[in-house]
């Protein structure tokens, strides 16, 4: 299987701006976040088009599959191939009568997000006895910030990271947040980290479908610096999953399960 990135880095885009200040005007270069079209197909018909960063683009195919429920592991997929411009992914399965969905879902993801799975199906709750100490979750989303490269650079980008509860294992970056669960996906799967019992971190919203692809990962904890909203705080409700959200240095907001997060008086 060839799951060679492109040989550039095109998360960004070097443009001119001019900057406007009290004192005058500046014309500069400056970089921005890097945003296209990305084609996955399957079995040589095209599943879907998404707006995203191209990075990890081989990565975001697999995991996109993976979070879908298209594939349940990567013995599914016999062949991952990027096409030389970056823009479509070739996947070819390991069964040759591969049913394509048929409904898509916008999601409210950036970028108008598509999703094929029912976001409100009947779905076992997770059977984890996960927990992670609050001040450990302070210092993931610290790592988080600082390892964000992209960000750095052009701003305008969400990072997500998966971790054991102790590091960060693997960390994504793209214009589109759930863009980001997919990639990680991807590159569990591609490099052999099993995401069960592991806590995703992230700089964006939950929303219905960032919970949606936490279950299919098999993560209890999900963190976000930001909010989450009505339907993915029901649904991790349900599924055992510990939401927290606006984590922050030394605050946060548990909205279910906040046994699963660690405080001085948890005992």
């Amino acid at each position: 299987m060839d799951t060679r990135e492109s040989d550039f880095d095109e998360g960004t885009i070097t443009t001119e701006c001019v900057v406007v200040t009290r004192g005058g005007q500046e014309a500069v270069d400056t970089e921005v976040i890097n945003e296209r079209m990305i084609s996955f197909y399957v079995n040589g018909q095209e599943l879907v088009t998404v707006m995203a960063t191209p990075v990890m683009q081989q990565a975001h195919g697999v995991g996109f599959l993976a979070n879908e429920g298209i594939i349940q592991s990567l013995e599914d997929v016999e062949d991952v191939r990027l096409c030389a411009r970056g823009t479509c992914v070739d996947m070819w399965l390991a069964y040759s009568d591969y049913p394509a969905p048929q409904r898509r879902i916008l999601t409210s993801g950036c970028g108008s997000g598509v999703t094929f799975d029912d976001l409100t199906r009947e779905a076992p709750p997770l059977s984890s006895t996960r927990c992670i100490p609050a001040d450990t979750l302070w210092v993931l989303m610290e790592q988080l910030d600082r390892s964000a490269s992209l960000y750095k650079r052009a701003r305008g980008v969400h990072t997500s990271a998966l971790s054991d509860g102790e590091r960060l294992l693997l960390v994504a970056e793209d214009v589109g947040r759930h863009n980001t669960l997919d990639k990680l996906h991807g590159l569990a799967l591609l490099e052999g980290v099993d995401t069960r019992d592991c806590a995703l971190l992230t700089t964006g919203r939950i929303s219905s479908e960032m919970i949606n692809k936490a279950h299919r990962m098999q993560t209890p904890v999900v963190c976000s610096r930001t909010s989450p909203t009505s339907l993915s705080t029901s649904l991790a409700q349900v599924w055992n999953i510990a939401l927290v959200g606006y984590c922050r240095r030394n605050s946060m907001r548990v909205y279910t399960h906040h046994e699963r997060i660690l405080t001085q008086s948890s005992g």
